[in-house]
């Protein structure tokens, strides 16, 4: 029996490399395959017709998006006729690194200036974290992220989580955009190709291999519980 993760973003995209990168050192038996998009995967679920294999479905569940949440509806009925699918419940990739507690810890060295100039950005994680992990999904009342998103109004769950992590991690080498992520969450320390003398993180010191890494991340964000619930066996 084989075991797929579907996920939406194309080939190229963060969250496929990142999805790639952690399943190959935590559940290399895991088949990463990508659908292309949000509505690709729900179709795909929904013409599911194998019954040997199982099927793991990573769709972001951003809750304050109609379109999303709809297609999150669909996808759970899909699923609920299928006992070979697994839904993880997780919000984005982005606020997946976000949760994560030691993300401020590796991407900044102890006396980097960037944690001086992005405290703003800094407060508003620690404030969104908190009130996702306590269940209050209402964080656009939170005071440190309206000040850090003057277009929060405008802006899901998503949006702002992809919009924070960039705006902590930009010239890093744990960077994160739509199309991009650094080196340094896809590689042993330090073999970051671009590396200058002067790019010090807060792992200058450990130099972590990439298995430590995604060890680290899979304890330290709510994938643990997402794969122990689904019963997925990790190799941590």
């Amino acid at each position: 029996m084989k075991t797929y993760l579907w996920i939406e973003d194309r080939i190229g995209k963060a969250s496929y490399k990142f999805w790639t990168a952690f399943m190959h050192e935590t559940c290399p038996q895991v088949i990463v395959e990508s659908k292309m998009n949000n509505r690709e995967l729900v179709k795909a679920v929904k013409g599911l017709t194998d019954k040997e294999n199982r099927y793991i479905i990573a769709l972001d569940n951003s809750f304050d998006n109609v379109q999303i949440y709809m297609e999150q509806k669909i996808l759970k009925e899909a699923a609920d006729k299928r006992n070979n699918v697994f839904l993880l419940n997780f919000i984005c990739f982005e606020y997946t690194l976000l949760e994560f507690d030691k993300l401020i810890d590796w991407i900044y060295a102890p006396e980097d200036e960037f944690i001086e100039k992005r405290a703003g950005a800094i407060a508003a994680r620690e404030k969104l974290v908190q009130i996702i992990s306590s269940n209050d999904m209402n964080y656009k009342a939170i005071q440190e992220i309206l000040d850090y998103d003057s277009n929060l109004h405008n802006h899901n769950i998503e949006q702002l989580s992809a919009k924070l992590l960039f705006d902590l991690t930009r010239n890093t080498g744990f960077e994160v955009s739509k199309g991009n992520l650094g080196e340094c969450w896809r590689q042993n320390c330090c073999e970051w190709a671009d590396r200058q003398e002067d790019d010090i993180c807060g792992l200058d010191q450990t130099k972590l291999s990439l298995k430590e890494k995604m060890k680290s991340i899979y304890w330290g964000t709510s994938l643990h519980r997402e794969f122990q619930n689904i019963g997925l066996e990790v190799l941590v």
